[in-house]
């Protein structure tokens, strides 16, 4: 009985270890036949190679291969990289999938520079920490009243939510233009939407408009921190369009000489 059951044993024992050298073997011819990826990263406009990945994994996201790019190069952190298929093409999502691309195992994108970026974490602490100011000043006890009483605030009022619907009408003007791939051929114009009238004379109307917006907020409130406020986000709106309109220039021989970056005929 005892032979019987060691006996037994060993042919289990068997089993198992041929099994193992089964899935091992398996395994190996698994890793040998596994297609990995080449992913070139050029330059959008000088097509310059600026690295070459070997041996990215098929299921990489675009964040993964951003995440490569930067250590190549530390100053280019994912929040500031834009990846195309194609110099005019648009951005890649970050969650994107290398295997599922139009693309052969060796992949050419394109890099452009987006420029520094507020993180998560900073943008949230500037939006909320100027939100948290704001509220304290205009919901002190001592709060001062604006100098006109309801006729500055209905006025004021209005310019704010005038000013909300041009921004909405602009954003979604731009947003058809991109689901259509007009803008990547052409450069956003007017419609028959009096709001859009604007791109007449500026680049990014949407920041105008937003500014409009904040300088009504600001007439409504009649406080400091708010003024304060919309000089900043002016300042750094101003930064954006003007690099939004330089960028038309270039990519745009017959662009209107008349137009301007964010206020018209001046700026």
């Amino acid at each position: 009985m005892g032979s019987l059951a060691l006996n037994s044993l060993f042919t289990v024992a068997h089993f198992i270890k041929a099994r193992c050298e089964h899935g091992l073997k398996a395994g190996e011819l698994k890793d040998k036949n596994y297609i990995f990826f080449e992913v070139e990263i050029l330059d959008y406009k000088t097509n310059k190679q600026l690295c070459f990945l070997d041996k990215v994994e098929p299921h990489a996201t675009i964040k993964e291969i951003k995440s490569l790019l930067y250590k190549c190069y530390p100053k280019l952190y994912p929040a500031r990289q834009s990846l195309k298929l194609h110099p005019k093409g648009n951005a890649l999502k970050d969650d994107d999938i290398l295997e599922n691309l139009p693309v052969g195992t060796t992949a050419t994108m394109y890099f452009k520079d987006l420029g520094p970026q507020l993180g998560w974490t900073m943008n949230c602490l500037y939006y909320w920490g100027f939100s948290a100011w704001l509220a304290y000043y205009i919901n002190h006890p001592l709060y001062t009243p604006p100098t006109y009483g309801n006729q500055q605030v209905h006025y004021a009022l209005l310019m704010f939510v005038l000013c909300e619907a041009g921004n909405f009408s602009i954003n979604l003007t731009l947003n058809n233009m991109k689901t259509s791939g007009s803008l990547l051929t052409r450069f956003p114009y007017p419609t028959r939407n009096p709001f859009t009238w604007l791109f007449f004379f500026v680049s990014c109307p949407n920041y105008t408009y937003e500014v409009g917006t904040w300088i009504g907020f600001t007439i409504m409130t009649q406080c400091a921190p708010v003024a304060v406020y919309t000089l900043v986000g002016f300042i750094q709106m101003t930064i954006w369009a003007r690099g939004k309109h330089k960028t038309y220039m270039q990519q745009f021989r017959d662009y209107p000489g008349l137009r301007m970056a964010i206020i018209p005929l001046f700026l």
